[in-house]
């Protein structure tokens, strides 16, 4: 026997055993979302949300409504469409619910006399300039749907301010016997009327004659019962205060928005306009008419609760919204425009940074020195 054949006969080694996989973790730009929330569930949130608001416009000013709301939804689809189709990407985001969501704030935020056409350009707008020029949804700067607005604001300035009474005012016009084509808002109301007052109390030589239209504005102002439901000028989904209060109320409720930031408007504009009140006296309106009237109802929950344009920090959002309702209560008061929660959002959208870097937490141990 050689000695070949006493050698033992070698044994593969073992494998080494991989050690056990940890976690994994996705980064990506915002919205973060955890367990089973997704993007789509969310924006289907909110657009259920969003119907106590359709409902109203509906009732509100018809078939206008519906029609307006449907060229800037396929505005915003067409764009979100073609913005892939360049980027080389699927067409999986327009079944996220994000673009019908920017579609609906938009047409919520115009009047119901507006071309159709000039909507479907807004929505296109909204979501190419504000949208796929960043990346795609949570990579946006500024909120789409304002960034539209402000668009369609500078480019068709007179029908962006035509607005039309509802149905229920036509019917009570033509029962008077006024066939009333265009209609003022609360908002222009109360500026002119705070207008008159204060020539009234500037120039004693025609004093009586400004008293006197500044009383007669005072008389065709809607109560407060008015502005509540929605039944005064404006555009199409923001002026029922109680209709954004019950869709606010149900996205705060199911956590799709964070209570911080409508909170936070509400209180800036009773703060400044209490202020107002004391300071300016007859011409400055009560809080509860600045909170019934516009847009600012319907944008302390839709609009400023936006998950990327908002702060990440609880007391940026706290920051960001009272803000915005100091902005919103300035510009009414002091701007060329009776209403301003657009202009507000843009401008703390453009703030949020600087806002999170301000109120960033700071790591356990103090940052790490160089």
């Amino acid at each position: 026997m050689s000695e070949a054949a006493n050698v033992p006969e070698s044994k593969p080694a073992p494998a080494k055993k991989k050690p056990d996989a940890g976690p994994e973790f996705l980064v990506s730009a915002a919205p973060h979302l955890s367990d089973s929330v997704t993007t789509r569930g969310i924006m289907f949130e909110v657009i259920l949300a969003m119907l106590p608001l359709f409902v109203v416009a509906l009732y509100m000013y018809r078939l206008n409504a519906l029609i307006l709301t449907v060229a800037t939804v396929v505005g915003c689809l067409v764009a979100e469409a073609v913005a892939n189709w360049m980027r080389g990407r699927s067409q999986a985001s327009l079944a996220d619910g994000s673009a019908i969501v920017t579609g609906m704030i938009l047409a919520f935020s115009l009047p119901a006399s507006i071309n159709p056409y000039m909507a479907f350009i807004g929505g296109a707008v909204a979501i190419a300039l504000a949208k796929a020029v960043f990346g795609g949804l949570g990579n946006n700067l500024f909120n789409p749907a304002m960034v539209g607005r402000a668009f369609l604001m500078i480019c068709f300035p007179a029908a962006m301010v035509a607005f039309t009474p509802t149905a229920p005012m036509k019917v009570d016009l033509e029962a008077r016997g006024v066939d009333a084509v265009t209609c003022a808002t609360p908002l222009y109301q109360a500026a002119k009327y705070a207008e008159y007052v204060k020539k009234a109390a500037v120039d004693e030589a025609n004093a009586e004659k400004y008293r006197r239209q500044a009383n007669e504005i005072r008389a065709e102002m809607p109560g407060q019962w008015q502005l509540f439901v929605g039944n005064v000028g404006g555009c199409v989904g923001e002026t029922s205060a109680l209709a954004a209060l019950i869709g606010g109320l149900f996205l705060v409720i199911r956590r799709v928005a964070d209570w911080r930031q409508p909170v936070g408007v509400l209180a800036g504009v009773i703060a400044f306009a209490v202020i107002a009140k004391l300071v300016g006296g007859e011409g400055i309106q009560n809080p509860l008419y600045y909170l019934n009237s516009g847009a600012l109802m319907f944008g302390a929950f839709f609009i400023a609760t936006d998950y990327v344009g908002a702060p990440l920090t609880a007391r940026g959002r706290w920051i960001f919204g009272v803000c915005v309702g100091v902005l919103v209560m300035l510009i009414r008061l002091f701007g060329a425009y009776p209403e301003g929660f657009m202009f507000a959002i843009l401008i703390m959208n453009a703030l949020t940074p600087l806002i999170e870097r301000w109120t960033v937490a700071e790591p356990f141990g103090g940052h790490a020195s160089a």
